[in-house]
């Protein structure tokens, strides 16, 4: 047996965590000034750890502060680790490295994050989008909930939901382990909070800050926010002298008001198969086609077989957004014997959103199209035009809100017994819940829009980074502005978990163990919905420009909200709009209508799904330490689970189908029926990690895992959603698939790590991943018996034979059925409606569903670190680099549905350097993107991906302690003012280019 390596295996990690807690109770020590260690000396963290514990006096010699201790902390958990985990700890009580945990987690070689708003959300992990990284809370399954405007479908996690101030570290295992519930196929991030009976000490503080978020005065005066909004925290944990009992108590209430601007193409682009000519302006021209050749109208014709876009139409918002969130945390221990320890714990996070928007908008009707296209494939417009004779189509203008709440919580308690000196065992059990919805008697999404109806010739140049719309006349006029349709929406969604977890480790001998347990996890997601719709476009609606007071509307200028953004000055741009408080439209609004009846949400949930997924898993892992020439340490583990689904569905009965405008074609939904879906699957899940110490300072790793990826929510939820809006080319809509399988990958990981100084090392990893079973989404065709659609029916039909329009001019075909067929069944020449008659053609919905492709694909990549702390000068700087690849990628020259595809898929990097001494410290962090595919829309649009482009942001943070008591904190976020942007198949294609702003805070934190 080897009688000087450490103890290192299964709870090192979770000791090595316990530093955070063990260095409140010393003395802090500056950098440098503890004991001399040869350069790569191995750590043994275990051993500190149990020092740290017993408050030995060797402890102030080892343990430092701040940003020093949490970066040593961090590597020891990386180096003491069985498989490739990374961490981040924090570098003291209640003070996290970055005030969001998503931006911490992005420091970490391979991990990427979404942003909201400025604000790190949801993470990607080595390729895998947010959806296939599984998020633990001290090791318990947690689950997730979040609007934005309808019910969701993610199963990600969204860390804006959770406060760094009661978190103590994070852990990263980017291979699988046995002990893991399943669902981590890029990684499995493990969320760890304090404990209070880690430290002896009483633990007492509160901490201040005032944030300030230059986005929210980029504003139009009706969605501007406060200068400065608070952030308060406070932390206080104790035990009992004789260490049987302690409890921590944690909060924190944070008030963030910040806000964007965007200009995009909201409603999406239609996407084509390049065609002959004499086929342009035919039958396609209604629904994005081109006009013929012979028009001279395109310049620089897309030729036959490439693949060309057109918008839908061109948008500007202006979108202010308030954020209140409260987070608390109890936790209580007990320790009647050295052999039993008792947790019991209470986690919870809430959130409220308010969002006020206002916007200005051009739809387009692919009539009198002019322009000029890119050469090549996929082609986009450069610019793209329509003529509109006699300036008669509406310059759109919307205004919304939005209030949700978002709501977790966790119970939990854990029960770890040492029944003899080599068998312990750990019962754990929790009950979890997320919850979003309506914090609005509104709805949860809730929108009015106005127009003027004096749009001339409007036209759009994509040319530069900002997409600069041109109106010929158009000019504001309250006088012209009338109220047009409105959509008031109600989602809601609850995802809860109950799970069992029991786990006994049995020391065989002094060089191996077996782990083993057994797992029970119920998993229950509602998603639930409610539109009320009133779809009444065109001039004329709700009384005309008379039913509205001319002082609701105020002037303002697009431009000057984007000036970060290159292009947005240009002199051509369409620079006014109206901005408008949306309490007013909508009194004004009852007032005209008479009634609130359609202007306000339902809570009557019309769409109503609920899934449930029961799996059962048992695992065990055998671990053994040998020497070989070299010490060598192997950990082979196998997981068996299966999964049983079962989803009943409330759905809405489509009754009536109205043409109210050139292309829309709403549907009205009349009473529920029920439906229920099944599935059910099972794996064995293999994991192997090896490592050996080539020396006392180079480590050799390889891993092999088989992993799964559940479905979203979306794929297996088994009801049945048509969209209410249908176009000329027909509806859409979509159908779960309970029985759909995970995604599954087998993993290797190979990695080198060389541990040259203390805190210093250089590492590299290759990892590989096969995937099968992608969930595909498949489009399909459909109709519904009894549900017809004007478009080709009689009317329609009679105005095509007589001469009078061409197939492809729906503007002119409603003017003809209604000076015409007035009077006549379904046709309403007042409120400019015709509504679909028995005898007219089915229509027909564009349904997506998913199956499960058997194509196996491969995802592979590098990883590269470093970090170097420059002995005793305080500075220190680390940087890490992510190259991914796979043929898992969007085909840009075919259109269609492509599922096929890893969202989220990109390179990443780091640079972090850092001073820091007693009284000082700075720290100053840039983290950087790659381009990566963020969603792959479809529907009748035509499928899309859609693209985030590169996107760097330095952050910076500022330390000063005034005494062993008083720290003060200065952080700017997005120093150098970046704003982001997306788009399609190519740049010219857009999808929004979003301005947001630097974010300032100041804080104090005072120990008592």
């Amino acid at each position: 047996m080897r009688q000087l390596r450490p103890a290192l295996r299964r709870t090192t990690l979770a000791t090595a965590s316990g530093l955070l807690f063990a260095s409140a109770a010393v003395q802090a020590q500056g950098p440098g000034q503890g004991p001399a260690q040869p350069p790569g000396s191995p750590p043994t963290p275990s051993t500190v750890a149990s020092q740290a514990l017993a408050g030995t006096t060797q402890l102030e010699t080892v343990i430092v502060t701040g940003i020093r201790k949490s970066l040593e902390t961090s590597v020891n958990l990386k180096r003491s680790s069985s498989g490739l985990v990374d961490g981040i700890v924090a570098e003291d009580i209640g003070k996290f490295p970055d005030t969001n945990l998503a931006e911490s987690l992005s420091r970490i070689s391979g991990v990427s994050i979404d942003r909201a708003n400025g604000e790190g959300t949801r993470i990607t992990v080595r390729g895998m989008g947010p959806d296939f990284n599984l998020v633990l809370l001290n090791g318990r399954q947690m689950p997730g909930a979040s609007l934005d405007g309808s019910a969701p479908s993610s199963r990600s996690f969204d860390f804006s939901n959770l406060a760094s101030d009661g978190v103590a570290a994070l852990e990263v295992y980017k291979t699988s382990r046995a002990s893991s519930p399943t669902g981590g196929m890029g990684a499995t991030i493990n969320v760890r909070t304090p404990r209070p009976l880690d430290t002896k000490d009483t633990i007492a503080q509160v901490g201040v800050k005032l944030v300030s978020d230059q986005s929210a005065r980029r504003l139009p005066g009706e969605e501007q926010g406060k200068n400065a909004t608070p952030e308060l925290s406070g932390i206080y944990s104790t035990q009992t002298n004789d260490g049987t009992f302690g409890i921590a108590l944690m909060g924190t209430y944070q008030v963030r008001d910040s806000g964007y601007s965007q200009a995009n193409v909201s409603s999406g682009w239609k996407s084509f198969d390049g065609i002959v000519d004499n086929d342009w302006g035919g039958s396609h021209a209604a629904w994005g086609g081109l006009p013929p050749a012979s028009s001279g109208d395109i310049k620089n014709r897309p030729t036959a077989g490439s693949i060309y876009s057109v918008p839908q139409n061109m948008n500007y918002s202006f979108t202010g957004v308030h954020r209140e969130r409260l987070n608390g945390q109890l936790v209580m221990q007990f320790k009647p014997s050295k052999d039993l320890l008792g947790t019991l714990d209470f986690v919870m996070s809430e959130q409220k959103f308010r969002q006020r928007r206002n916007d200005i908008s051009a739809w387009f009707n692919y009539g009198g199209q002019f322009g000029e296209y890119q050469t090549g494939s996929p082609s986009s417009p450069i610019i793209y035009g329509e003529r509109i004779p006699g300036a008669n189509s509406d310059v759109a203008m919307g205004a919304s809100r939005i209030q949700t709440k978002n709501k977790n919580q966790q119970i939990g308690f854990n029960l770890k017994w040492t029944a003899t000196d080599a068998l312990s065992f750990d019962l754990d059990a929790h009950h979890s819940t997320a919850t979003s919805g309506a914090n609005d008697p509104l709805g949860t999404a809730v929108t009015l829009g106005t127009a003027s109806q004096n749009r001339g010739d409007t036209s759009v140049d994509f040319s530069n980074k900002f997409p600069v719309l041109m109106i010929k006349g158009g000019a504001l006029d309250p006088a012209k502005q009338e109220l047009q349709g409105s959509v008031f929406g109600n989602s809601y969604q609850k995802n809860q978990v109950s799970q069992l977890q029991t786990k006994g480790h049995w020391k065989i001998d002094g060089d191996s163990s077996l782990d083993f347990g057994l797992a029970l996890t119920d998993v229950k997601n509602r998603s639930a919905f409610a539109n009320v719709q009133r779809d009444t476009w065109g001039a004329g609606a709700a009384g005309g420009p008379a039913a509205m007071p001319d002082d609701i509307w105020k002037v303002d200028s697009i431009s000057k909200y984007f000036s970060r953004i290159p292009g947005s000055s240009d002199p051509r741009l369409f620079n006014n709009f109206f901005y408008f408080n949306f309490e007013d439209l909508r009194a004004a609004a009852i007032k005209a209508l008479g009634s609130d009846s359609l202007l306000k949400a339902s809570f009557n949930f019309t769409d109503d799904y609920n899934t449930t997924e029961k799996s059962q898993a048992i695992f065990g892992q055998y671990n053994l330490a040998w020497d070989w020439g070299v010490p060598m340490d192997l950990a082979a583990g196998l997981r068996y689970e299966r999964t049983k689904v079962h989803s009943p569905s409330v759905e809405s009965v489509p009754s009536t189908v109205r043409w109210v405008s050139a292309n829309e074609i709403p549907i009205t939904f009349n009473g529920t029926t029920n439906a229920s879906r099944d599935g059910k699957y099972g794996y064995a899940l293999p994991s192997i990690d090896w490592s050996a110490d080539l020396s006392s300072d180079i480590k050799l790793r390889a891993s092999y895992g088989k992993t799964i990826g559940r479905p979203g929510w979306n794929a297996i939820q088994g009801g049945r959603t048509l969209n209410g809006l249908a176009r000329i080319d027909g509806g859409s809509g979509s159908v779960g698939n309970p029985d759909l399988k995970p995604l599954q990958s087998n993993n290797l990981d190979f990695s080198a790590e060389y541990y040259y100084a203390k805190s210093s090392y250089v590492a590299a990893s290759y990892f590989r991943k096969s995937i099968k079973d992608y969930n595909e989404a498949v489009i399909s065709p459909q109709t519904i018996p009894g549900i017809t659609t004007p478009i080709g029916g009689a009317y329609y039909q009679k105005a095509i034979q007589v001469g009078k329009c061409t197939a492809n001019d729906s503007g002119c075909i409603r003017d003809y059925i209604f000076a015409n067929f007035a009077g006549q069944p379904g046709v309403d020449a007042a409120a400019k409606t015709i509504t679909a008659q028995p005898g007219d053609p089915l229509l027909v919905f564009q349904m997506g569903t998913f199956q499960n492709n058997q194509r196996t694909s491969k995802l592979s990549g590098i990883e590269l670190n470093a970090q170097h702390i420059f002995s005793n000068t305080g500075f220190g700087v680390s940087a890490n680099f992510t190259k991914v690849k796979s043929n898992l990628t969007y085909n840009n020259n075919k259109v269609g549905a492509q599922t096929d595809v890893l969202v989220g898929l990109g390179d990443s990097g780091n640079l972090v350097g850092f001073y820091e001494d007693t009284t000082y410290s700075a720290r100053l962090a840039y983290n950087w993107r790659g381009k990566f595919l963020a969603a792959n829309f479809g529907g009748q649009e035509g499928a899309q991906p859609l693209y985030v482009e590169p996107f760097g942001q330095l952050d910076m943070s500022l330390g000063y302690s005034y005494d062993k008591n008083l720290r003060f904190q200065f952080e700017a976020i997005n120093l150098t003012d970046q704003y982001t942007r997306t788009h399609l198949r190519n740049e010219n294609q857009i999808g929004a280019v979003t301005q947001l702003g630097r974010r300032f805070m100041i804080g104090a934190r005072y120990k008592f």
